[in-house]
């Protein structure tokens, strides 16, 4: 099992596109709202053809999104890696509650609002002695793509995690008029144009509209820019 997972890699190269190798699957995924306008579920899209490798535009000027076209090269495109290198519980802050504790690492934040229904997910947490707080605060928390928010049972301390099959997602934000994040899942490793890994995680979001001020990762400008696939 651990050579199959280690064979799914997506690495980041410079200045360049998104490299993708060990057959990972790739689908278009819309974010779905309520009456109210806030994203309350994931929804299949698009499936694209099964390949064991292929590249994937990170500039947001291909022609042949979500692939690579080349146009990187042509527009001179600045992809230089911004991120930190700290595992996520070396940045999480925490806020605790009677059931749950939520870390929140702010820098990972990709926009898809998942954490503002019902009050949000941070009273929520505060409130989790409510068995419906509870409920809603680990639904957003898992909905969450870039693994920003992670909630946590209290008396064990283990993460409550969704159960993600290794694969990467087009994120798609109707209600936001703008095409988001590549979104890993499943815990596909992540690797810098420096030959450095990134933590690897169950959940993770890249930029593809090329502003990203912390890239590799997805940090919601696509939103602010309407950029659109």
């Amino acid at each position: 099992m651990e050579k199959i997972q280690a064979s799914r890699k997506v690495v980041v190269t410079k200045d360049g596109p998104y490299l993708v190798s060990g057959n990972i699957p790739l689908a278009k995924e819309n974010i779905m709202v309520d009456g109210e306008g806030y994203p309350v579920k994931w929804a299949k899209g698009t499936k694209y053809p099964y390949q064991e490798s292929y590249e994937l535009c990170r500039c947001g000027k291909s022609t042949t999104k979500p692939y690579c076209s080349e146009m990187h090269a042509k527009i001179g495109f600045d992809g230089t890696e911004t991120a930190s290198r700290k595992k996520y519980v070396q940045r999480a802050e925490k806020i605790t509650g009677p059931e749950l504790v939520l870390g929140d690492a702010i820098d990972l934040c990709s926009s898809a609002r998942f954490c503002d229904r019902a009050g949000g997910v941070w009273r929520l947490t505060e409130e989790s002695d409510y068995k419906r707080s509870k409920k809603i605060a680990i639904d957003e928390a898992c909905n969450c793509p870039s693994g920003r928010l992670v909630a946590s049972n209290r008396k064990t301390g283990k993460p409550i995690e969704p159960e993600l099959n290794p694969s990467i997602s087009v994120v798609e934000d109707p209600d936001a008029k703008a095409s988001g994040p590549l979104w890993l899942k499943g815990g596909v490793v992540l690797e810098s144009s420096d030959g450095s890994k990134y933590e690897t995680r169950n959940r993770v979001t890249l930029c593809r509209c090329g502003k990203s001020e912390n890239k590799p990762f997805c940090d919601g400008t696509h939103t602010v820019i309407g950029f659109r696939d």
